[in-house]
């Protein structure tokens, strides 16, 4: 994978945990953290799915088992954050 390709993914990934962020509500933290976490997952698993940041962002949903401990416990919070804001519509 050229340094071209890894930016864009890393870039790509970035932009799909912010808006999963944006989506349970804001919290600029968290997005930072899913990135520093999940970077390196979204490339190694998900990578062919570029530049498809919706496919990106499935593809790591139905790959939560073979995450890295950091990046599953981030998407983990992530997931309870939007249930919480769901119920509490």
């Amino acid at each position: 994978m050229t340094f071209h390709r890894t930016s864009r993914v890393a870039l790509l990934f970035a932009i799909a945990c912010a808006a999963i962020a944006l989506s349970a509500g804001p919290n600029p933290a968290f997005s930072s953290e899913a990135q520093q976490m999940c970077t390196g997952d979204a490339m190694r698993l998900c990578g062919h799915e570029v530049p498809n940041v919706q496919r990106i962002t499935a593809c790591m949903v139905k790959q939560r088992a073979n995450l890295s401990p950091g990046c599953r416990a981030v998407m983990d919070r992530e997931h309870a954050a939007r249930r919480r804001a769901a119920t509490a519509e």
